[in-house]
Formats: C-alpha cells, sequence, structure tokens
C-alpha cells in the first residue's frame, strides 16, 4: 500500500512538473524552469523511496534531497523577487532623470 501510495504522489508530481515546464516554454522564465525541476526530483525521491529496502523514509538521504529540492525552490522565489525589485529601482530611477522639472 505504501508503495503504491508514493507512486501517486511521484505521479503528482511529474504531472506538476510538466506544466512548469510547460510555462517555461511559453514564458523562458527561470523561475518555472527551477520549479520543473524541484517537482521532477521530488518525483524522483518518492520512486527512490518506494524501490530501496529502506525500513523507514526517514534516512538522511532522503532528506538531504528533499532540503535541496525545497532550496530550490527558495532559490527560485528569492531570484524572481529580486529581479523584480531590481527592474523596479531601474524604472523609478530613469523616471526620475527624465522628469520635466529638473
Amino acid at each position: 500500500m505504501n508503495s503504491l501510495l508514493l507512486g501517486a504522489a511521484a505521479m503528482g508530481f511529474w504531472t506538476v512538473s510538466l506544466f512548469f515546464l510547460r510555462f517555461w516554454c511559453q514564458t523562458r522564465d527561470r523561475f518555472f524552469l527551477l520549479f520543473a525541476i524541484a517537482f521532477l526530483i521530488g518525483g524522483l525521491d518518492r520512486i527512490a523511496s518506494g524501490i530501496t529496502n529502506f525500513p523507514r523514509a526517514e534516512e538522511p538521504f532522503f532528506y538531504l534531497v528533499r532540503l535541496f529540492t525545497y532550496g530550490l525552490i527558495i532559490v527560485a522565489i528569492v531570484d524572481k523577487n529580486r529581479n523584480r525589485s531590481s527592474r523596479q529601482r531601474q524604472t523609478s530611477a530613469s523616471l526620475g532623470s527624465t522628469d520635466p522639472r529638473r
């Protein structure tokens, strides 16, 4: 039963990964690519934990893989917000330099 649930979870991860990959193909935004990679790795992690003969899924290897995928998601979010804030600063600086009142 546990293997069945892990397989279903892997299928869900891969489905979400395909959606993000499709969005990346349309926009070429790195945010979607990093999310697609993270969910692909998450699905592989679920399959690996179902195939191996470890007595529990709390083995350090699986935690390190999950830590990497969650870190990848955090990097994607921080990168997206950093790019947005730098673009806003550039826009406001260029608007300020073309102000006719100066």
